[in-house]
């Protein structure tokens, strides 16, 4: 391919905040329409903001989890425009001295290999109301609960050079601002959202191209198709003798194309000004401070110590870590069996994630605790159960049946050990199959399965597997 595609993102994450960024109005979602933004959000006159603390901490995290610069002086700006769901028709936002500034974030590629994305600036600033266009015949309806709602825009370097890429980037910043709890991740419900900066070059120039931002991306595959088509359209274009206009466009899912929107506005189209109603924002070192201690271990530092600390494999301890619950629950599991991390890493990948899964629950939703779980997992270790009847147990106890001993007591599951029932168990299986075993005596050794099988079924599932094979291969040696 000739050309090289030039990939900048601008992440938009609502903050998990309980009231707005400059009023006390509540952030609920999902309330009736316009009942929750009061005269502060719709810039009524005589009304004043006031920064909420909470939102600038949860910015001030998310900078130093990113090994960003914390500005000890920063300033709000009005961004003025006019559109239905922005009723003051400015936005408080940051524009020349943001709170957080130059930060990096490494990524995964799919083939094994990490890149370093630069992050120019992370801002405060109110997000808008909302247009909805879906149940009004010919009109737009305006709902303005979401005016005023804290979000910190994520402006990236335009480092990324691929669809590819773009999501991983998108991914491990919705990674982390989850693991920090700084916003709820739902990309459904808009509190995670982005929009992308396309451009193409030819391969090793310098210059960047002319480029479109396709607007509020709310979903990572949705990122990905917007852009590989974005790239597609402006190399067609490029290549067919035109020239890229700058401008905004909008992705279309169902045409799976992106079409304009508007012509791109720069700064100056914004007429930024210092808000007059708020004060610069100080943070002094002892802010910053109780941030950082209030930071979490953050996933890549997890997952490092997941393979130190426990001897998982990097794979393993990348699923294990996609999600802070989901480590949490890892860790006291290990804490509650007492070890064997492996055979606990196992089961949550396997079949507690599958239980999770079919019942379309998050782990933090679980009617099966770590301890619960680890009751299992000892009578496995301890040979009380096979895998098979383990798994048996599993189930019964996600459903509420009582404890791994209390369903094991009731339904007589305790694994034979006896290796002189087992082996009584043998004997009379090789006897019923006198062909079967002269075949396998005579080099079918693929019919050593159907024994296993035999013997299996004979106890029931509760002959323990290991003892079982031996038996079976001293067996029929004779």
């Amino acid at each position: 391919m000739e050309w090289e595609a030039v990939i900048g993102l601008e992440i938009h994450t609502q903050l998990a905040t309980k009231s707005k960024i400059f009023s006390g109005a509540p952030t609920a979602y999902g309330a009736e329409p316009n009942t929750q933004a009061c005269a502060i959000d719709l810039g009524l006159p005589g009304v004043l903001p006031v920064v909420n603390a909470e939102a600038v901490r949860m910015a001030v995290m998310f900078g130093l989890a990113v090994d960003a610069t914390i500005a000890p002086r920063s300033v709000f700006a009005r961004k003025n425009y006019f559109y239905p769901d922005l009723p003051k028709g400015y936005q408080i936002s940051q524009y020349e001295l943001p709170v957080v500034a130059h930060g990096r974030l490494d990524i995964t590629l799919a083939d094994g290999s990490h890149k370093r994305i630069g992050i120019t600036r992370a801002h405060l600033e109110e997000d808008a109301g909302k247009s909805l266009h879906e149940d009004f015949h010919g009109m737009t309806g305006v709902d303005l609960n979401r005016a005023g709602t804290p979000l910190l825009e994520i402006v990236s370097e335009p480092d990324l050079r691929s669809a590819q890429e773009a999501v991983a980037y998108m991914k491990k910043v919705h990674q982390i601002v989850v693991y920090l709890g700084i916003c709820d991740g739902n990309l459904q419900e808009g509190s995670f959202r982005c929009d992308a900066n396309v451009s193409v070059r030819r391969k090793g120039a310098t210059a960047f191209g002319t480029r479109a931002e396709i607007k509020n991306i709310n979903s990572f595959r949705f990122v990905e198709r917007a852009i590989e088509h974005e790239i597609e359209r402006q190399v067609e274009l490029l290549e067919g003798g035109g020239q890229v206009v700058q401008e905004t466009r909008l992705y279309d899912p169902d045409r799976d194309e992106t079409r304009p929107m508007r012509s791109k506005e720069e700064a100056n189209d914004y007429r930024y000004f210092p808000d007059p109603d708020l004060l610069p924002l100080e943070l002094d070192a002892a802010c910053v401070a109780a941030a950082r201690a209030a930071l979490p271990e953050l996933p890549d530092a997890r997952r490092a110590r997941f393979v130190e600390a426990f001897g998982l494999s990097p794979q393993d301890a990348e699923a294990l870590t996609a999600s802070r619950p989901f480590a949490d629950y890892f860790e006291a599991l290990v804490a509650a069996v007492g070890g064997d991390a492996k055979l606990c890493a196992n089961w949550m990948m396997g079949e507690f994630a599958a239980a999770l899964n079919r019942a379309g629950l998050d782990v933090t939703a679980s009617p099966l605790g770590p301890a619960r779980l680890a009751g299992v997992l000892q009578r496995l270790r301890d040979g009380t159960l096979s895998g098979k009847l383990a798994k048996e147990v599993f189930d019964a106890v996600w459903a509420g049946e009582g404890d791994a001993d209390a369903v094991i007591a009731a339904r007589g599951l305790r694994q034979i050990t006896d290796s002189g029932a087992i082996e009584a168990i043998v004997a009379e299986v090789i006897a019923a199959h006198p062909k079967q075993a002269e075949q396998y005596r005579a080099g079918q050794e693929k019919l050593f399965g159907f024994f296993v099988g035999q013997v299996m079924k004979a106890s029931r599932g509760k002959a323990n597997p290991q003892q079982v094979n031996d038996l079976l291969a001293a067996r029929l040696k004779g």
